[in-house]
């Protein structure tokens, strides 16, 4: 057994690492398993869509949906390349 109060961050990371591959080995669909969790976040965009366009057909909701989704991973994705340039610019900085 490991001793959780003695172990390091990166002990922990791994043991939740080979946790999360013995776990998603065992699944028979994996696609399933995460099944409720694509819903629930796809959700999000066609509730927010519907607010937009309280009249529009279920077909414009959808594709406005999706727009709305295409949008939030591209501004992840701008966050995170900004993150990293900050990240590289720091690390690249001489020291006082």
């Amino acid at each position: 057994m490991i001793d959780a109060d003695r172990s390091t961050p990166a002990d922990r990371s791994m043991i939740a690492r080979l946790a999360a591959h013995i776990s998603h080995a065992n699944d028979a669909d994996p696609t399933a398993r995460t099944a409720p969790a694509r819903a629930a976040a796809n959700e999000k965009f066609v509730k927010q869509a519907r607010e937009m366009h309280p009249d529009a057909s279920d077909e414009r909701i959808a594709q406005v949906a999706e727009h709305l989704r295409k949008a939030h991973f591209i501004r992840l994705g701008r966050a995170s390349g900004a993150a990293r340039r900050a990240k590289a610019k720091t690390a690249k900085a001489p020291a006082a």
